[in-house]
């Protein structure tokens, strides 16, 4: 058994538990220092074994092992030799064994630094989003060891330490002070006359040979992570109380990747609360990591890097941009794929058709529309909707859940404001001139514009693009979308309007459900019977029997006080609709089709539970793979809720 604690990382530790001597047996460049080594010749008698030894002086380390083994087997000592797979580090760029090696290095005494960074985590003056990682962040800090902050290397902020000729320590702020201490130092001390000092100290010429000659500055320079600490306060102008520092510290959000909580959160908190005697941000959001399709973490060995350079160049910035917000669920990392980022390029597609439709239509900004007082219920409606859609927007962007605040814009322009509200004002955009025209495009207009600066921060350079040309029809604009304040929309909300387009949309997308799950073809017109209507949806049903038709393809719209038999029921807010399917479609062959998909939706799901049923897959398989298959559960599950609301519906026409 061997001790080396100048040689190795536990048995340093083992060293100074038993206060072990620490002995040096190599040199900078890893060869062995043994001739003037005090520490290793202290108290080793002389012997041939020492001169053999000590003839190994200023050979490579690895060299003189393959002449340690020889040796052990010339006298007989060495009984086997074994082959053993352990950890030996690297380096990163030169591929070279890193021996550990004793140096003198400046340390931080971190855990007393840590205490109240820790402390402002629990009393949570800082938070983590997603807050799990506040236990690795308590684990690290509660057992953080002395931070070593020097390195020898070129660049870097040079460490305010410099030595006397008697190994004296001056730590100061200016190689001015250090002078200054130090003919002090050698004054009080008598190695330099009093009238010498003051003689130095007063004449610059003798001042700057002194600090040349007689002191010397540490070469070392401050570690990267020790100059990032400071990055909060120091890049806004301290120790000056500028006005910078008064603005930006604290800053309210940091975001960053988990990897570097200990690396450079951690630094930073404890700098800013030593020296602001104040956390240097208030939210700490730390975001996923981008894998690839299929979950596994990109690699360039592996061959499946996504360069996000060559998306941009094939979709644009804004689509990869939307892609990454809209997938950025806490706590789960990203699976990016060409195929959607491709979709939400269609959807800035969408979007500019979206805004030509209204441009072509003469749908023009009007600084004298106020949503409130429409009287449109069209305009109403979308005016509540808008409301709704900033609230969601915003309240999901302040909890920083992006995915949430993506999906819920993304849903407003393409399913309310693009697939109903556009869809529903044809007619009145086509048809003549007066008061509803004239309220309707700008409001079209109005929506629009909310619509380009709740999507601004996800989709920023379509958006500004819009602003700008849009603000060629109707009024100007004095300033960039970016420069715009976040919309408020107060006093929007209009329940009777949301009630009354809100049944349309609930009516038609109903219908459209029944023909995708029965395969139902579009030529095929079906016949609706409002069931026990009362009179507010009578009246709602006649008055836009022509959009339901056109939208869901039904052949009339009929009252009567029950279904008919044969008829699939419908509850749409609470009422019934029903569509007679018999003689439409053949009933038994549907239940016989859907229970059929049933079964294959069961077997899936059962076959996904064995794998993760078994420990060794769960154990064994990487996880992008276990992952893959939850998901896989996860799609089959909702397939089959479908399947099952579908025979749900037949059994009612039977």
């Amino acid at each position: 058994m061997k001790i080396t604690p100048a040689h190795d990382f536990n048995d340093f530790e083992v060293g100074r538990r038993h206060n072990l001597p620490l002995i040096n047996v190599l040199d900078v460049a890893g060869h062995l220092d043994l001739k003037d080594n005090a520490a290793f010749l202290k108290d080793v008698p002389p012997s041939p074994e020492l001169d053999t030894t000590l003839a190994e002086d200023g050979f490579d380390r690895f060299a003189v092992r393959k002449k340690i083994v020889e040796r052990l087997e010339g006298l007989g000592l060495l009984e086997k030799i074994e082959p053993t797979t352990h950890v030996v580090p690297h380096g990163d760029r030169s591929g070279a064994v890193l021996e550990p090696f004793l140096t003198d290095q400046w340390y931080v005494e971190a855990k007393t630094l840590a205490q109240p960074a820790i402390a402002a985590v629990r009393e949570r003056n800082m938070v983590f989003v997603p807050p799990q990682w506040e236990a690795t962040f308590f684990s690290w800090m509660e057992n953080i060891q002395p931070w070593c902050m020097s390195r020898q290397i070129w660049w870097g902020h040079q460490i305010p330490a410099w030595y006397g000729p008697d190994g004296k320590i001056f730590v100061a702020e200016t190689e001015d002070d250090a002078v200054a201490d130090a003919l002090a130092h050698y004054t009080d001390n008598e190695e330099i006359t009093v009238e010498e000092g003051h003689d130095i100290a007063a004449d610059p010429a003798r001042r700057a040979r002194f600090a040349r000659e007689y002191i010397r500055r540490d070469e070392d320079v401050l570690d990267t992570w020790f100059s990032s600490a400071l990055w909060p306060f120091s890049t806004l102008g301290w120790p000056d109380e500028t006005a910078e520092l008064k603005r930006f510290y604290p800053t309210s959000a940091l975001v960053t990747g988990f990897d570097i909580i200990f690396f450079w959160v951690a630094r930073m908190m404890m700098m800013g609360l030593h020296f602001m005697k104040e956390v240097p941000f208030h939210d700490i959001y730390i975001h996923a990591l981008v894998r690839d399709a299929s979950g596994a973490k990109m690699s360039k060995s592996k061959g499946n890097v996504i360069d996000p350079l060559n998306l941009i160049g094939e979709y644009g910035a804004d689509a990869l941009r939307f892609t990454l917000a809209a997938m950025a669920a806490q706590g789960r990392d990203i699976k990016l794929s060409t195929q959607r980022v491709e979709g939400n390029r269609n959807f800035a597609t969408k979007l500019w058709n979206a805004a030509r439709f209204a441009e072509i239509n003469g749908c023009a900004r009007d600084p004298d529309f106020d949503p409130r007082r429409a009287k449109e219920t069209l305009n109403r409606w979308i005016a509540h909707e808008t409301a709704k859609a900033g609230r969601e927007v915003t309240a999901a962007i302040e909890a920083y859940k992006f995915n949430d605040a993506a999906n819920a814009i993304y849903r407003f322009v393409w399913n309310v404001y693009c697939d109903w509200y556009l869809e529903l004002i044809k007619p009145v955009l086509t048809g003549p001139d007066g008061i509803a025209k004239v309220e309707t495009r700008a409001a079209a207009a109005w929506a629009l514009d909310e619509i380009l600066k709740l999507l601004h921060p996800f989709m920023p350079f379509v958006t500004e693009e819009l602003w700008h040309v849009t603000a060629e029809h109707g009024a100007k604009r004095d300033h960039m979308l970016a420069l715009d304040a976040w919309p408020q929309h107060h006093g929007l909300d209009h329940a009777a309007a949301e009630a009354e387009i809100g049944w349309v949309v609930d009516l038609v997308s109903a219908i459209r459900s029944v023909r995708v799950e029965m395969n139902i073809p579009a030529s095929t017109l079906l016949p609706l019977v409002l069931a026990g209507a009362s009179p507010q949806t009578a009246i709602r049903a006649r008055h836009w029997t022509e959009f339901v038709q056109r939208l869901a393809r039904v052949a009339d719209i009929t009252f009567a006080d029950t279904a008919p038999q044969g008829a699939v029921q419908l509850v749409v807010r609470g009422e019934v609709a029903a569509l007679p399917l018999k003689g439409v479609i053949d009933l038994a062959a549907e239940r016989a089709r859907l229970a059929k998909e049933m079964a294959k939706a069961d077997a899936d799901i059962a076959r996904v539970d064995a794998k993760l049923g078994n420990p060794n897959f769960v154990a064994r398989a990487p996880e992008e793979v276990v992952e893959e298959e939850k998901e896989k559960r996860e799609e089959a599950e909702m397939r089959k809720a479908k399947i099952a609301e579908a025979l749900e519906r037949l059994k009612g026409a039977a």
